[in-house]
């Protein structure tokens, strides 16, 4: 198929190129019975601007670039991420820019490079982070390349720049509130990865929230796969490490712990997954989770994004409050155990 140029709208109207433009792009400089011939024609042949002459005309290259520190084969499984990502193409489609996609592993890196070569060929008018790591370099890095960024992070880290906030101290007190409320004292909270700034906020917060309710706490580091947390809860329960309630990071996560129990004929542990998913519903038993309405905290995010990329004050730079979710996983404790083998 051939592609319609403004050339040859021009020669098919017997107008100038100047002309047609104008009448495209809404300037003064032609009558508007001209205009209305220009957009009939462009209308029929199914014509589009050129994102890109458009983009250098400006000086934009009118995409917003994600780089993930993750697997592609580890992204695919995790629900949370992609729900984002679709509210952040769902807003960016509308203010009728791109997203530019990269995921490039977990070697030390590889994210910076990228940022680095978007910078030098400015492909990208800006940037979103996840995945803050303690003591991040990455915003430092982009203020010097003057990548204008969002981060999504929480109060409890401040990053130093624009963040979307997600809270999570009120998070961990409505978890530790629900297994409360349902008599249980000794909790282990299985984390991911805690170099991540939002895996140690959480387990800032969850001591926070357990002192103030008088519960135990234990925490016991993984990775973000269903495999990991099943091995893990399978050795810890063996050895007769004695929780009542168990806290995962994930919705992959709280898969494996149910996988474990089941394995073990122990349906006398709670368990809650600090991410909901379709999984957690459909699972037998259903997990309790938060719901933290990922796809709308895309679109916020990235609403935020493009008001500081406008150079204005974001409307908004907070998360919608999560809620709790609770189902089958929401088991009452019969009475107190004694904690044993504890862990740090």
């Amino acid at each position: 198929m051939v592609r319609v140029t403004i050339s040859g709208l021009a020669a098919q109207l017997g107008l100038s190129k100047a002309s047609v433009s104008c009448a495209l792009n809404g300037k003064p400089g032609v009558s508007e019975v001209t205009r209305a011939r220009v957009l009939a024609l462009a209308s029929e042949l199914n014509w589009h601007p050129s994102s890109s002459a458009r983009a250098l005309s400006r000086s934009r290259a009118d995409a917003i670039g994600i780089v993930l520190k993750r697997d592609p084969e580890l992204l695919g499984s995790e629900p949370y991420y992609m729900s984002l990502l679709a509210g952040v193409e769902d807003v960016l489609l509308h203010a009728d820019q791109t997203l530019l996609l990269r995921m490039v592993g977990t070697e030390s890196g590889r994210d910076t490079a990228v940022y680095q070569r978007w910078s030098a060929e400015r492909r990208v008018d800006a940037v979103m982070l996840f995945d803050l790591v303690v003591n991040d370099e990455r915003p430092a890095l982009l203020e010097r390349l003057g990548l204008p960024y969002v981060a999504h992070g929480s109060r409890m880290t401040p990053v130093g720049g624009p963040t979307f906030i997600y809270d999570l101290e009120r998070e961990a007190s409505m978890i530790t509130g629900h297994f409360a409320d349902l008599g249980h004292v000794d909790i282990l909270h299985l984390t991911g990865p805690q170099v991540f700034a939002h895996e140690s906020d959480r387990r800032r917060a969850i001591i926070a929230a357990t002192a103030e309710r008088h519960l135990h706490p234990v925490f016991v580091e993984c990775d973000y796969t269903m495999e990991c947390a099943e091995t893990t809860i399978r050795e810890l329960l063996v050895e007769k490490f004695a929780p009542t309630a168990i806290i995962t990071s994930n919705d992959m996560m709280a898969l494996g712990v149910a996988s474990a129990l089941r394995a073990l004929g122990r349906s006398d542990i709670a368990t809650m997954s600090w991410d909901d998913s379709m999984f957690c519903r459909i699972a037998t038993p259903s997990i309790t989770s938060l719901s933290r309405f990922a796809q709308e905290q895309g679109r916020r995010s990235t609403r935020m994004l493009l008001d500081v990329l406008a150079g204005v004050n974001p409307a908004d730079d907070l998360a919608m409050p999560s809620e709790l979710i609770a189902r089958q996983t929401s088991v009452r404790h019969a009475k107190r155990r004694v904690w044993r083998n504890r862990t740090g």
